[in-house]
């Protein structure tokens, strides 16, 4: 077996990034942009106004000045004024040629068709957005590895920008195995339990961002295992399989894996829950082969496939890895680390009863995953220790 700090290591370096993908900005929310952007023209492409009042020479601002037609936001038709004239203007329409300034509408005295202007503060330039002052064209916009927010969607569709390339979320397959399974909902029969993993993987990974998931299931046979597998590696960029992963006369994921030609990475982590986990590839597919229990697959899940989903989609993700005080004295065997379930509350990780690794009751209350290192037994009411935050 190896060391979890070795399995995640390996984990690190066997999984590529998927390769970019050109979408719609309206489809690119929330994902990695994997090329610069570049502005394709100038921000503001004219010089506008930044509200509701008169353009004029600012030179001629100490004057009465003649109103001399209008531009509003959208005019397709350019008018020009002279010295003493001035001309009616509202928010993001283009200034006239001719025009430098413009003065808020509440600045001024209208008398007849001329305007007296009261503005002390009134400067050149005033309330004119400059042709470029938002990008100017041929200048970087976003760069390669920037997130794409909300804001950044809008800055992009307003400099013009229609498409980006991106790095896509993986597809997922999800491998159910073994004839004991029983679709909730339906009657137990003896020596049935209801089928669960597929459940929860589906939600957790559908929190971070992946919905393209499809959901297979496998007799503990060594054929139909191995004719799923091929079919959900045809199509997935990743296939998670829960159960038959361990060395029993029904476990058959190692085969299976081994006759669909996926490289083995590794096989057994010195950890608990999870220690029969595999991890392998197949020409830049990933594939793992998680423990039947529900606690040990949630507990491989986040230790070890999110880092793969985030390297795989260049993505950052909501379950990190924090410094925490520990709530209570724990004590444990040597030789493993282990994952605790555990509550994190301001600062303080506290595990909870029911550590079984059959049992979801404890995790469905946990927010986090106390690490306890292997070669440790003793550990210590308010010592430093280091937990995964996954909810």
């Amino acid at each position: 077996m190896i060391t979890v700090n070795e399995a995640k290591q390996l984990v690190e370096n066997n999984v590529l990034p998927l390769p970019l993908k050109r979408v719609p900005i309206a489809e690119a929310a929330g994902r990695t942009l994997a090329s610069n952007v570049y502005a394709i023209c100038h921000i503001p492409a004219f010089a506008q106004s930044s509200m509701d009042g008169y353009a004029l020479k600012f030179s001629d601002k100490d004057q009465p000045l003649d109103v001399n037609g209008e531009m509003a936001a959208g005019t397709a038709v350019k008018i020009k004024i002279n010295s003493g004239e001035t001309a009616r203007i509202f928010t993001g329409a283009p200034l006239p040629d001719g025009a430098d300034t413009v003065v808020m509408q509440e600045k001024v005295t209208i008398i007849g068709n001329k305007i007296k202007i009261e503005d002390e503060k009134l400067t050149q330039g005033s309330n004119v957005r400059n042709m470029g002052a938002e990008i100017k064209a041929g200048e970087l916009a976003m760069e390669a590895g920037s997130f794409l927010s909300p804001a950044a969607i809008g800055f992009l569709a307003g400099i013009g920008i229609a498409e980006v390339d991106v790095f896509p979320a993986p597809k997922l397959a999800i491998i159910v195995t073994g004839k004991e399974l029983q679709t909730p909902g339906k009657d137990l029969a003896f020596g049935q339990v209801y089928e669960s993993n597929s459940f929860s993987l589906t939600a957790a990974l559908k929190n971070e961002g992946i919905n393209e998931i499809e959901v297979f299931s496998a007799d503990d046979d060594l054929q139909a295992l191995q004719n799923v597998l091929e079919k959900a590696l045809a199509a997935n960029d990743v296939v998670l399989l829960t159960g038959g992963v361990s060395v029993g006369d029904y476990d058959f994921v190692l085969e299976a894996s081994a006759l669909c030609n996926v490289k083995q990475i590794f096989h057994k982590v010195k950890q608990k829950p999870g220690k029969p986990l595999f991890f392998g590839t197949k020409d830049g597919k990933v594939v793992f082969g998680l423990p039947g229990n529900p606690s040990s697959v949630l507990n491989c899940y986040y230790n070890y496939v999110v880092p793969a989903l985030k390297l795989l989609s260049q993505q950052e993700s909501k379950i990190t890895e924090i410094e925490a005080t520990l709530a209570a004295d724990y004590e444990k065997p040597a030789g493993l680390t282990h994952f605790l379930k555990a509550t994190y509350t301001r600062g303080l990780a506290t595990p909870l009863t029911a550590q079984e690794s059959f049992r979801l009751s404890s995790f469905a209350q946990a927010n986090c995953l106390i690490i306890l290192e292997q070669d440790r037994s003793h550990f210590k009411k308010g010592e430093s220790i280091k937990v995964v935050l996954i909810n």
